[in-house]
């Protein structure tokens, strides 16, 4: 009888009938990972020792001899792994990255006959990786060196040195320095920033974005010359929200001379060209396709120019006559309200153009009671799907319940068009609302949104025994 074989029928009798030396589902894991690698099992590989080494990735030692390292982390409860396996299997899947994100913050790992299945969906779905690392735990890994599909999960951070880790792990370091000591972490980069990769560089660059300071501005001045223009992009946004930089200077410049503000008139004249120096500003040439060429820098220009220099509150420069390039103009300030991440401009072009971007520039609580007004004056259509999509869980009572109220009134005039809107809810209102919904309405699609309220706070409670 083979390895799977010896496995599988102890699995249908019970160890009480046929005992097995060893973790009966350690030992599942494994055969499950080398069978998707394509690899001989139990006895097969035994006779054949070298078959599964070279020609694959692996070196040429049998992978029996190859002993999974002991694990550093305990393991959700049997309940947690439980629902994560009826979660991967269909039930309420969409919920998947939020069971990870919150089970690695307990600092546990999952236990190992999940992991196949885990580590199968993290190789099709790339968003939900960046828990893994630390999820997946040492078996996790070990299981990754054995099957090149999953060879994904050794970039991910697992918790390592700037120094030791891969360019996952030294990411995370950086985050976490960053918080703490904003300077040192600058220090840090820069004393490795000729040796770092392209990749590695303009992603770094994106970390300085926390606790960002005018301490910042030479480095990244410097990083407007990088090869990469990724690299130059991310350090000319980090600039826009540095009014006093170099290149805002220069911006605001660009900027005047395209604008002119008198009494309640804007006159636009957008540049006939764009040159080396706005290039390296971050100034992208080629326009993208149905944008004009005029009307793509003049929007760059004015989105990355300080919104101070406009002189006028945002509320009242909407209202001005804009009568050449207006569109161009108000696009270009709603882009400059979420590079620079003003709360004022980011209030006052929501009421202009209620995208979910600029949401993210407000307190939580100023974010769900703009959006609680979009829901009750707004229909129910894709942008009022979108505006909700950008506003951070978890919901509190004022926002839940304005959507409450919209699925109730939908329900008796079009229910066939709530489904993204009850799935919507009961992702993102608080769970500990769940009474709230259930007792709210009778209404089925109410009542489908407590039900997976109550599937989350249940499944809150499991990661926090």
């Amino acid at each position: 009888m083979t390895g799977w074989e010896e496995l599988a029928s102890t699995a249908l009798v019970g160890t009480d009938r046929r005992p097995y030396q060893g973790d009966l589902l350690d030992a599942a894991a494994v055969e499950v990972a080398r069978r998707r690698a394509g690899r001989k099992t139990g006895a097969a590989a035994q006779q054949a020792p070298h078959a599964a080494g070279r020609g694959d990735g692996s070196s040429g030692a049998s992978l029996e001899a190859q002993a999974a390292p002991v694990e550093e982390r305990v393991a959700v409860g049997r309940r947690a792994a439980e629902r994560l396996v009826r979660i991967m299997g269909g039930e309420h899947e969409r919920l998947l990255p939020e069971w990870l994100a919150a089970a690695a913050a307990t600092g546990r790992r999952v236990p190992p006959y999940v992991l196949p299945e885990l580590l199968e969906k993290g190789r099709r779905d790339r968003s939900i990786r960046v828990h893994l690392g630390v999820l997946a735990g040492q078996r996790g890994r070990w299981l990754a060196g054995l099957n090149p599909a999953w060879d994904y999960l050794l970039e991910e951070p697992t918790g390592e040195t700037w120094e030791l880790g891969g360019a996952a792990d030294r990411r995370a370091h950086l985050r976490t320095l960053r918080t703490a000591d904003p300077a040192q972490a600058r220090r840090l980069l820069e004393s490795t920033w000729e040796r770092e990769t392209p990749d590695d560089r303009a992603e770094f660059v994106e970390v300085l974005a926390d606790g960002l300071s005018m301490d910042d501005e030479p480095f990244l001045e410097s990083a407007l010359d990088d090869r990469r223009r990724e690299v130059r992009q991310a350090a000319a946004n980090l600039l826009t929200r540095l009014p006093g930089s170099r290149m805002s200077q220069r911006m605001a410049e660009r900027a005047r001379a395209c604008v002119t503000i008198s009494r309640k008139v804007i006159a636009v004249e957008a540049p006939q060209d764009c040159d080396k120096a706005m290039e390296r500003d971050g100034i992208r040439p080629k326009p993208p396709r149905g944008i004009g060429e005029r009307a793509w820098w003049l929007q760059q220009i004015l989105a990355r120019a300080p919104l101070s220099i406009w002189g006028h509150p945002p509320a009242a420069l909407i209202k001005m006559k804009i009568p050449d390039w207006d569109a161009e103009v108000k696009a270009a300030w709603v882009r400059a309200a979420v590079l620079q991440k003003d709360p004022e401009w980011a209030r006052a072009m929501f009421g202009w153009d209620p995208i979910a971007d600029l949401l993210e520039s407000l307190p939580a609580d100023e974010q769900q009671k703009l959006a609680a007004d979009f829901v009750k004056k707004h229909d129910l259509d894709s942008q009022l799907i979108m505006v909700l999509g950008g506003v951070s869980s978890h919901w509190r009572e004022g926002l839940a319940t304005a959507v409450l109220r919209k699925i109730v009134k939908v329900a008796t005039r079009q229910p066939w068009n709530l489904g993204e809107l009850v799935k919507l809810a009961g992702e993102r209102i608080d769970p500990a609302l769940f009474p709230l919904a259930l007792s709210y309405s009778p209404v089925e699609s109410v009542q489908q949104v407590a039900a997976l309220l109550r599937f989350r706070a249940d499944m809150y409670k499991e990661l926090h025994p």
